[in-house]
């Protein structure tokens, strides 16, 4: 709103907060004009309609991108950590430190320098990393402002860019309501792929068949990769979700996510003084217990 002497442009700036991803119309533009005095009123219309792509919070990327220029990713709760194992390749031929595993020394190079000579590894790199999304009714439930689904996504995203910045590729499968693929793709320029390719995910009231999302997976994805599942474990779930994991586990090597609901541990938090709140911190309380039985039985079955 602004008053606009005769001959003159005012420009007006209107900020809006999107709070759903996904492809959104804007105009045209309406403009509700009146003389000084109000004698007179006049409704217009300007522009075209456009359509624009709303993405989700990249903000927690780009934090851990700055963080990681300045070797500081540590306030993220990002850690490196040297890992022993054979998922590391050849490296370098190095001079021998302490701490160094006799099983490092190279002996040939040792008795042509006459000093004790290591090799150096590296964990390996150009390896895949999948996401196996779940995106039913189960992903439905709100966070504050935002649905659940969406700190999925975000969570996604930052993983998706710490995989791409050492070399490892990143892929995404769907299912519960959609069956949408996403070949590894690899490089930090591949980000925008990601970003094209999630943006408009949304949640169905469809039910999360798991069987046939690892057949769907297993099928697109032959190469061995960390499949990173991503969903909101029910405590019936079990019959169904171990041995589609089982199934999954002989071919890749799988790491289950599953987030928690804030309104179900604030039930559990609550103080309670009425039988209404009995009975909800009952059902929380049960509704917590099933999910650890399954984390629990998931875990012995590794």
């Amino acid at each position: 709103q602004g008053s606009v002497p005769g001959q003159r442009e005012l420009k007006v700036f209107h900020p809006v907060k999107l709070l759903e991803r996904g492809e959104v119309t804007f105009g045209p533009i309406q403009v509700l004009s009146k003389s000084e005095w109000s004698f007179w009123k006049r409704l217009s219309h300007h522009g075209n309609a456009e359509r624009v792509k709303v993405y989700p919070n990249y903000e927690p990327v780009v934090r851990y991108a700055l963080l990681a220029m300045q070797h500081r990713e540590s306030p993220m709760g990002i850690v490196r950590r040297p890992r022993a194992g054979t998922s590391r390749e050849f490296q370098q031929l190095r001079d021998y430190r302490d701490g160094d595993s006799f099983a490092q020394i190279d002996w040939k190079a040792t008795s042509r320098r006459q000093s004790l000579i290591s090799r150096a590894y590296e964990e390996q790199r150009n390896q895949s990393v999948v996401f196996l999304v779940d995106t039913g009714r189960r992903m439905r439930a709100m966070d504050g402002d935002l649905p659940q689904f969406d700190y999925c996504l975000n969570a996604m995203l930052l993983v998706s860019h710490v995989a791409l910045r050492q070399g490892d590729q990143v892929g995404v499968q769907s299912f519960g309501g959609t069956n949408r693929w996403l070949p590894p793709v690899k490089g930090l320029h591949a980000m925008p792929v990601l970003l094209n390719h999630l943006y408009d995910f949304k949640t169905t009231p469809e039910p999360s068949d798991f069987s046939e999302a690892v057949q769907n997976l297993m099928a697109h994805q032959r190469r061995r990769a960390l499949v990173i599942v991503l969903t909101n474990l029910r405590g019936e779930d079990g019959k169904e979700l171990i041995p589609a994991l089982q199934v999954l586990g002989s071919k890749h090597l799988v790491l289950l996510a599953s987030l928690r609901e804030r309104s179900v541990n604030d039930a559990r938090e609550q103080t309670v003084e009425t039988f209404a709140d009995a009975l909800r911190f009952t059902a929380a309380d049960r509704y917590m217990t099933d999910r650890r039985e399954v984390l629990a039985e998931l875990t012995a079955r590794g």
